[in-house]
């Protein structure tokens, strides 16, 4: 399996092992934009592969903080109570460089950069580009995702 994500057409493709794609799903990606250095706000290009898959079994809409849960299950008070919040719900695949100098290591580490990719909020809109540079997905979509692919799955993003 491998998964492909068009920051051009706000897409992420799931392939199979006989490279057929048999899941695709609408995404968001850096609102600035494609780029690797860190803090940029963009989502960086390249190969990579989920490093860790955190959230299993997490409710629905389950409130993530540092890669852990906050106890807290979005809801749009919960939103009123924190506006600017970039929120990472349910899932979290983090996302691992593979080139070094490229999206690996120094300042473009994908990694020490925290590229997940996660759920948000389902009233966000997918389709454009509104993260801060990771790969936002509907909560189902991320959910389904994490239950198909395991750690060490590649992952390309193109733009």
């Amino acid at each position: 399996m491998h998964i492909r994500i068009s920051i051009a057409r706000q897409r992420l493709f799931l392939f199979g092992p006989d490279g057929a794609c048999i899941r695709c799903y609408p995404v968001s990606t850096g609102e600035k934009g494609a780029g690797e250095i860190r803090d940029s706000g963009c989502t960086p290009r390249g190969l990579h592969r989920i490093r860790a898959r955190i959230g299993a079994n997490a409710p629905t809409g389950a409130v993530f903080r540092g890669r852990r849960p906050t106890g807290e299950v979005w809801s749009p008070g919960l939103a009123a109570q924190h506006p600017g919040r970039d929120w990472i719900l349910s899932r979290i695949l983090w996302l691992c460089g593979c080139e070094p100098g490229r999206n690996r290591l120094g300042n473009v580490d994908s990694m020490c950069r925290y590229i997940y990719i996660h759920g948000t909020p389902d009233d966000e809109p997918m389709g454009v580009p509104r993260s801060h540079g990771c790969i936002r997905m509907r909560n189902r979509d991320i959910i389904e995702l994490f239950e198909l692919v395991p750690a060490g799955t590649a992952v390309e993003i193109v733009e």
